[in-house]
């Protein structure tokens, strides 16, 4: 539990997450931001900040903290121009990769390298200004953070700077279980529990959704279809380089948190082939809901899955197929692997994630 002691900083957080569309990273902003409130609430220091521009979320799924609208600009202006003015007297947090440039004490989360080691998978303007930035942020006194040590390798060779330098948090899933299931989506598409393989991404080269090509066929074949759910920020990704789906497929779209919950809780068994993660949240929160893994075999999901997710090659479509169908067709295995995958997302809460970024932010010195 945190708890406070003699001149502790004040604590900002930057709220400009709360104008964005909700993805990986806005919803690690906001779990994030909730799990600050908990953690704060059961020690005896002041609540964190959030300094939003005026544009912000608002309702039920914001979080609660206390706020302050600042500024008069929006975006990029706002957050280089007036926040950093707004947040003078303390630390500020940066959970979305983005930061100001100058200022006092910051502390910045930068969730992976992949502007610089999967460049094909994003827009060029949004690959420059992130290449940019970061680059110019590892000159700064700014305490950069992120979400595994694999990312840390990843950004230390990029950006060039000792490991030391880039302190490591975790990420949570427990989140996924407090939603309540909507089943809806289940029969909207005509789906039947334990009866259909789910994956979850957009169709960006490194998520790899492509190569699932041969499982898509292989489970045509048993009458059990294969669900993509997802979308494509064509801000962010390069939309000349998005994959064509794999066929047959049915792909449904974005959906709600609710109809993600009642997919993880409903399918037969997640897969996630993807090249590149900074932390690899969707098997995480697959685990959470008693679904069992097949996971692509790279460096960052075995360090954040373990022994709870079968791995395949995510270059070897028939290896991936053959992982699915292997937990299909052996029920005691499938049954293992959910213990195992609920025992492992345990052990990935925001409230513990909350508890070290605040240690860090304690740590950061005038």
């Amino acid at each position: 539990m945190w708890s406070a002691q003699v001149n502790d900083p004040r604590i900002y957080v930057n709220g400009r997450f709360l104008t964005q569309p909700l993805s990986g990273v806005q919803r690690f902003a906001l779990e994030i931001s909730h799990a600050l409130a908990r953690v704060t609430r059961a020690g005896s220091e002041p609540l964190p900040v959030m300094l939003t521009p005026a544009a912000a979320m608002s309702g039920d799924d914001a979080p609660d903290l206390p706020r302050r609208m600042v500024g008069r600009c929006h975006g990029q202006v706002w957050e280089q121009l007036e926040l950093p003015w707004a947040a003078r007297d303390g630390v500020l947090l940066n959970l979305g990769n983005t930061a100001p440039l100058w200022g006092g004490r910051r502390i910045v989360i930068i969730h992976d390298a992949g502007v610089f080691s999967q460049p094909g998978s994003y827009s060029w303007k949004f690959r420059l200004w992130y290449r940019l930035l970061h680059t110019l942020l590892r000159h700064t006194r700014a305490q950069l953070v992120t979400v595994s040590e694999f990312s840390r390798g990843e950004l230390s060779r990029y950006l060039r700077i000792p490991p030391e330098r880039i302190a490591v948090m975790s990420e949570g899933a427990e989140h996924i279980t407090r939603i309540p299931p909507d089943p809806t989506i289940l029969t909207r598409h005509g789906l039947v529990p334990q009866r259909f393989v789910l994956a979850v991404g957009n169709l960006a080269p490194h998520k790899n959704l492509a190569r699932l090509d041969a499982l898509a066929r292989v489970l045509a074949l048993r009458g059990i279809p294969l669900v993509i759910s997802g979308s494509v920020n064509t801000a962010v990704f390069n939309a000349s380089g998005m994959q064509a789906l794999p066929r047959p497929a049915t792909y449904i779209g974005r959906v709600s948190d609710q109809e993600l919950r009642a997919l993880y809780g409903a399918a037969a068994c997640f897969v996630f082939p993807s090249l590149y993660e900074g932390f690899g949240l969707p098997p995480v929160e697959a685990m959470a809901c008693g679904c069992p893994v097949v996971a692509a075999d790279i460096p960052v999901l075995h360090e954040i899955c373990g022994a709870a997710a079968l791995y395949a090659s995510p270059l070897e479509p028939e290896a991936i197929a053959q992982a699915v169908a292997y937990l299909l067709d052996t029920p005691q295995k499938a049954g293992e692997m959910r213990a195992a995958g609920l025992k492992r997302a345990a052990t990935h809460t925001w409230d513990r994630a909350a508890e070290t970024l605040l240690q860090i932010a304690r740590s950061i010195t005038p």
